[in-house]
């Protein structure tokens, strides 16, 4: 069995939900469909939720008002016959029925808030399983809230997830295609919560570990991932081969096709993930698997990547020089409050840091500064990393990379802790500027 993922801009016109269909029943391959929210659906259920946490309630009801006359519009379109029409103006009333009843719940809360937002995910696979039932595809909706869970720590529950569907699957054992919703899932509680923004990529991921897929392929509107960002840099390619710790790379450090939590399931169960262009079907696209072919491995650069809104920490110690547990206080203090660290440079004395979320920053900070001395932190840096094959036999790496960034100034360097990774960190405005160096300077 394959999983295939349809991200918001693959199923936001009924014309794409119609070359979905076309896609996933040319290829005879039996598989679960994962479909996240109709593009621009999400944000303006937030928008929805924000007037109504303000008391705008005539704001939010024009809001959803907008919002269900655009779904009207979809339907109308989506479905050739007159049953067909009928079922989606069903599902598109009954679900803005509930989203309307949310209005009379106060206060707003956040519960009401997360319900609100999975309606995107409710109604795109709703339309679509009925809109291959008028085409008389084999098919059936298993609701992600039935299997998909997440613990305490908001983390997805592999074990727990391979366990329901193991119980759900083979009911459907004569259907061709399972569609199911990405990103939502239930909490402990049992209330509805999901796996954050982008986390249709995860819930493909998740599915395709659980079930033991044969392939995750994540459909997207680009020939998979490219060695560089293509918003910026003109002389792109896309990347035929990437290994699991390669695009996970790539994917935390910034390359927007791909979701940060996505390669976790898949490398953990051995299962390859493909990313592949509704436009273009026929394009290879990229493979990310365990291992990749000869020549790919041989490549010393693959690709770049770039991460926005880091915050840089500079904390020196106020005891003699080898102190020891200095830098155990120091993690310990990111660790109670949830903050991950991106890079680290180290001296005898002194740590460097980065961070992307300053929620905890005072708190952070008062407490280091209880034994250490800190400097003000430096805002809006960027992150740009260098992923390829960085192995001990590969001798200049470091200088190609630094000879390339000439004249762009750099506030810290991570080399060596992996074999795949080289990571500069320099402000925001010479983001654009470095891109495009090293794009020039590594791959021409």
């Amino acid at each position: 069995m394959y999983v295939w993922k349809f991200g918001g801009t693959s199923v936001g016109k009924p014309e794409r939900m119609h070359s979905i269909r076309n896609l996933i029943t040319a290829d005879t391959s039996r598989k679960v469909v994962v479909l996240s929210a109709l593009s621009g659906t999400t944000n303006a259920l937030l928008s929805f939720g924000e007037s109504l946490k303000n008391g705008a309630d005539d704001e939010a009801f024009e809001k959803i008002e907008h919002l269900k006359a655009h779904y009207d519009n979809f339907v109308r379109d989506l479905y050739k016959t007159s049953d067909g029409l009928a079922a989606g103006q069903r599902i598109v009333e009954n679900e803005f029925s509930f989203i309307r009843s949310l209005t009379r719940i106060k206060p707003f809360t956040q519960k009401q808030e997360k319900e609100l937002v999975a309606e995107g995910e409710l109604l795109s696979t709703q339309l679509f399983t009925a809109y291959l039932a008028e085409e008389g595809v084999s098919s059936v909706l298993l609701p992600a809230l039935e299997f998909m869970r997440i613990d305490a720590d908001n983390e997805p529950e592999l074990d727990k997830i391979e366990q329901n569907l193991r119980e759900m699957l083979p009911p459907h054992a004569d259907r061709q295609i399972i569609v199911t919703q990405g990103f939502i899932c239930r909490n402990p509680r049992g209330e509805v919560d999901n796996l954050k923004r982008g986390g249709s990529d995860y819930t493909a991921s998740l599915i395709g570990g659980a079930i033991r897929a044969e392939e995750i392929q994540i459909w997207t509107d680009i020939d998979g991932m490219h060695n560089n960002d293509p918003r910026v840099v003109k002389k792109t390619f896309p990347i035929r081969e990437l290994t699991f710790n390669e695009a996970a790379e790539l994917a935390y450090f910034g390359a927007k096709i791909l979701h940060p939590s996505t390669i976790t399931p898949a490398k953990l169960r051995g299962v390859p993930v493909r990313l592949k262009n509704t436009m273009d079907p026929d394009a290879p696209g990229t493979l990310i698997a365990d291992k990749v072919t000869e020549s790919t491995d041989s490549q010393v650069f693959k690709a770049i990547a770039a991460k926005d809104g880091i915050t840089a920490l500079y904390i020196h110690s106020t005891r003699m020089l080898n102190a020891y547990g200095f830098l155990r206080r120091i993690f310990e203090i990111f660790e109670r409050f949830k903050t991950p660290i991106d890079l680290i440079a180290t001296s005898e004395v002194s740590v460097s840091v980065t961070i992307d979320n300053t929620d905890n920053l005072a708190a952070i900070q008062a407490e280091l500064g209880q034994f250490c001395e800190l400097e003000e932190p430096d805002y809006d840096q960027t992150i740009v990393c260098i992923v390829g094959n960085f192995s001990s036999d590969h001798p200049g790496i470091a200088l190609r990379v630094l000879e390339a960034m000439k004249g762009i100034p750099i506030r810290m360097i991570s080399y060596g802790g992996t074999e795949h990774n080289i990571s500069l960190l320099m402000h925001g405005r010479y983001k654009n500027e470095a891109l495009n160096a090293l794009n020039e300077g590594l791959f021409y």
